[in-house]
């Protein structure tokens, strides 16, 4: 969803990035690809006790 059905408002440098890997490697493996990401982003921060900051680099 975040490759697809997010809000212009709302861009994140995860989403700037899922879509240039979907540009360059197709749909279904950016969309595995920002998953995997997004997964260990998210366990970090359960690991931490930081929250998602939208502006922070996620860039590879």
């Amino acid at each position: 969803m975040l490759l697809t059905r997010t809000s212009a408002s709302t861009e994140s440098s995860l989403k700037i990035w899922g879509l240039k890997l979907r540009e360059r490697l197709g749909f279904k493996r950016a969309a595995v690809a920002v998953a995997r990401k997004l997964a260990v982003i998210m366990h970090s921060m359960l690991k931490t006790g930081e929250v998602f900051n939208t502006l922070a680099g996620a860039t590879a």
